[in-house]
């Protein structure tokens, strides 16, 4: 295996490594806990995302936070006024984790404001009526934004996962001391349900996962990728996918599971290999390499599982 070190959207992976600080995991071992490199999803037919079906950021920080023997304080809801004092109030203990907001919003981004710019999460340091200071992990550390601008992008309210608006985390603590590895190894069975498939998590109608998910994709891409997809896959898809396949692949030979990380190694490196067709507009090759992939995921299922038999 062969790891990548770079820049890439691991928003809440970095966010929640900047939270833990010096105890924090490598953030290839937090995005692998989180679950996401376990499957695909295609949503209501038409939204293609490189995790599993029904997973989002919000389950998968849960389930991080938890198998490394940390707890956290979870909080949302409430009028702009009234987040903004709880924002203010834990500011005054130390950083928050805060997510998801409206990434087209954050208008110290570039490009803002736009109506698409996905969910995201950030870290606040400070917050008052005025300004909100934060680090934000997609390349704007001490970043500053008005207060009433901010709270509009935390409002999330395109942002379809969340029951609750202005969804903050603080007071972390460490419960227990878990090694990476041990972490690792705890994570195996839930990813192997993540690659089972979910049936019994709601979704919109329409929407596949696995296989399916990669099937039905490859078909819309040999019709003539959409421009809205295009651009989803090549800015973020693609390459969030690759990465969190490619660490999950380093994570699992740490493990000694050299049968599931070349697998995972073999998805990592399909996805990345679809970046330079999509850009160029070569979609029979974009949807040949997506039906190369499809059957991949019941594979490392297959490994996994063994994986998780032997262990108990």
């Amino acid at each position: 295996m062969f790891g990548y070190v770079g820049s890439g959207p691991y928003c809440f992976t970095n966010s929640l490594a900047m939270m833990l600080g010096a105890e924090s995991p490598s953030t290839a071992v937090i995005e692998t806990l989180t679950g996401s490199p376990f499957g695909a999803q295609l949503i209501a037919g038409s939204l293609p995302l490189f995790d599993p079906y029904g997973w989002h950021p919000e389950t998968g920080l849960d389930a991080a936070v938890a198998l490394l023997g940390w707890s956290c304080e979870r909080s949302d809801g409430g009028t702009p006024a009234q987040a903004l004092e709880r924002l203010r109030t834990a500011c005054s203990q130390g950083p928050v984790l805060v997510g998801p907001v409206d990434m087209g919003l954050l208008l110290y981004q570039p490009g803002t404001p736009t109506a698409d710019g996905g969910d995201h999460y950030v870290v606040v340091l400070a917050a008052d009526q005025d300004t909100v200071e934060l680090h934000d992990p997609h390349g704007h550390p001490y970043a500053t934004m008005p207060t009433q601008a901010f709270l509009a992008a935390w409002e999330a309210k395109e942002i379809s996962y969340i029951d609750a608006p202005f969804v903050l985390r603080t007071g972390f603590v460490r419960q227990r001391r878990v090694a990476p590895a041990d972490a690792l190894r705890q994570s195996l069975p839930e990813a192997e349900r993540w690659l089972a498939g979910r049936a019994d998590l709601p979704m919109p109608p329409g929407s596949l996962g696995g296989a399916a998910a990669v099937e039905a994709l490859a078909d819309l891409v040999a019709q003539g990728t959409p421009p809205g997809i295009r651009t989803l896959l090549t800015a973020f898809g693609l390459r969030v996918g690759a990465r969190r396949l490619n660490d999950a692949a380093t994570c699992l030979g740490e493990l000694g599971l050299s049968h599931a990380a070349s697998i995972a190694q073999r998805q990592a490196r399909i996805l990345g290999g679809l970046q330079y067709p999509l850009v160029h507009g070569d979609d029979q090759t974009a949807a040949a390499h997506l039906r190369d992939l499809a059957p991949t995921y019941a594979r490392l299922h297959t490994a996994v599982r063994a994986a998780v038999g032997s262990a108990s």
